[in-house]
Parts: C-alpha cells; structure tokens; sequence
C-alpha cells in the first residue's frame, strides 16, 4: 500500500487587491513588487470571515473530489499561523462544521511548511493503520497579523486555503520520499511580533536561506525516491517569491509551464499556498496520473518539508 492524495480542494477569498491598490496604502509601486516578488494582486477576507471557515469551504471542495462525505474521515489535521483563536483549535472547529464524527483533531504550527507538515504527520498515521483517511488543510488570515504600513512585508502575503485528503493508493503511487527539517537559530529572522502581534520578516536573511532549502531539499527528495532530476513532471513550491521559485525550478532542470505559480494571482499564503497551487493545478488538468511530482515548502521556525509523489490512486 502506497499513502497519496485522494482529493484536492482550495477557497480563495473574492476580494481583489490589486498592486495599484497597494500604491494608496504605503509608499510602493506595481514595478516594484512584480519585479521583486512576482506578485500582482492578492485576495483578502472580510471582516466576517475567519481562518476556519475559509478552511471548511477548502475541505469541502477536497471532500467533493475524493467523492467522500465528512463521516469518511478518520482524523483532521490543520496548519496555520492564524488561528481564530488560540483555543479551541481550528482543527477541532473544522470537525464541528463538516459533521464528522468525533475523530481525532489538531493543529500544527510550522508556518509556510505547515501543509507539508500536515501531509507527512498523516503519512505516518495511515501506514502504521491507526488511520485511514485523513484531512489536511492549510489556511491562513494573514491579513490580520499584517503590519499594513511595513512596506516590505504588506504588499507579499494574501488570505486562503487549501486541502487535501490523504488516504491509502496502490503501492507505486503515492509519497515516495519526504524531508522535514527546522533550524530555531533563524527563528528570529520570520515571527509574530509580541509586542504588536504582526508579523516581521528579515527579509534578506529570508531570501538567503530559501533560495538555498529549497533546491536542496527538492533535489534531496527526488533522489531519495529513486529518481533523476529529469523526471519530475511538476513542481509545486511554497509561493514565497518568484526568484525563490525559480531558483528550485532551475536547480531540477525543467521547464517553466511545468511549475505552478498562483503566486502572481494570490500572493504568499502560507501553510495553504502548496495545496491551493496544488489543487488549481490538479483542477486545471495540468496534472495526470503518474506524473511525479515535487512539492517543497519553507517558513518560520525556521521550518521546511518536501516530498516527492506518484500522482494516482
């Protein structure tokens, strides 16, 4: 038995941001951040809408397309920064609202690797057939621990999520490889702020790393799973930064159309940024059974996961 992915979905906020919008807020310009961050406009939720519910609109989308109802589920894992509250957790909100039964529930805090956090922790549950099918979500209300006059950092990050459901797949299909690492030494470098509860970002020391984990770690599991470099079909990266994305993608050696980039359309959101890529991708039909994928993501911690995947059933 291989552990895969039985079903995407996402949920994006229909609030435009454009980066012309951002020109009124702070001092920068549309040139500016699509050059420096391949970002043209973002999405943001209302006022009324909070991180669980964008996570319930994303679950229910992954549940339509595995064709499974919330009774399915053995167990909800969600990934977020941004919780409505400290506690109760999202995860166990989530479970309320879907009407699953009273399985297993918790949250889990690794920022922008969140998802892939999420993913390898129910790796692990279904293998040891403690579980068999569970729900992972990334979701994120950047915008409320947003610092809206720090220009650096207001004009990258966007509101959403995305979900999966990861369950059992024939033995060839599936995740082959994993990494999961943190170094706390650079924690300082991305964190919530105590004093304000924003968000701070050292953005050069940031890049510095990125642009170094994720080829490595791409790279990494590509060869874990026993593969070359030339036979990813697809590559679905944390959407951070086009110059961090393309650093990956040139590292594997393919071609452009064959990276997802949702990041010009919805900015850096997160823990749900890989399943809302992901799941747009699979939506989209750019991707098809037994391709091999690559997912890769950083984030504060500091924090990082990638895995390669046997796309199918």
């Amino acid at each position: 038995m291989g552990v895969g992915l039985l079903g995407t979905g996402h949920y994006v906020p229909p609030k435009v941001v454009t980066n012309k919008d951002m020109e009124k807020i702070v001092d920068t310009s549309d040139e500016w951040i699509r050059t420096r961050t391949g970002i043209e406009e973002r999405r943001l939720a209302e006022d009324d809408v909070d991180t669980s519910d964008m996570a319930f609109y994303a679950a229910q989308n992954a549940l339509e397309e595995a064709d499974m109802t919330a009774e399915d589920l053995d167990m909800i894992l969600v990934a977020t920064v941004t919780p409505d509250t400290p506690f109760p957790s999202v995860s166990c909100m989530l479970q309320e609202r879907l009407g699953a039964r009273k399985v297993a529930a918790m949250d889990i805090s690794a920022a922008c690797a969140g998802f892939m956090y999420g993913v390898i922790t129910a790796k692990q549950f279904i293998e040891t057939n403690a579980y068999k099918n569970i729900l992972v979500v990334g979701t994120e209300k950047l915008s409320k621990i947003t610092d809206w006059s720090d220009r650096n950092t207001c004009v990258l990050f966007g509101d959403g999520a995305g979900a999966a459901i990861v369950g059992p797949v024939s033995e060839e299909r599936g995740i082959l490889s994993f990494e999961l690492g943190s170094d706390g030494s650079g924690g300082q470098d991305l964190k919530q702020m105590t004093e304000t509860d924003t968000l701070f970002m050292n953005g050069r020391e940031v890049f510095k790393f990125a642009v170094r984990q994720m080829p490595d770690s791409s790279e990494k599991v590509v060869e874990e799973a026993g593969y070359n470099k030339e036979d990813v079909d697809y590559l679905i990266p944390h959407q951070a930064n086009i110059r961090i994305m393309e650093a990956a993608r040139e590292r594997l050696g393919i071609s452009p159309d064959k990276m997802a980039t949702s990041i010009k359309r919805y900015g850096n959101n997160s823990s749900a940024s890989i399943p809302i890529a992901l799941s747009e991708a699979v939506k989209s039909g750019k991707i098809k059974n037994d391709d091999l994928l690559v997912l890769v993501g950083f984030g504060g911690g500091l924090t990082w996961g990638a895995v390669a995947l046997r796309w199918g059933l």
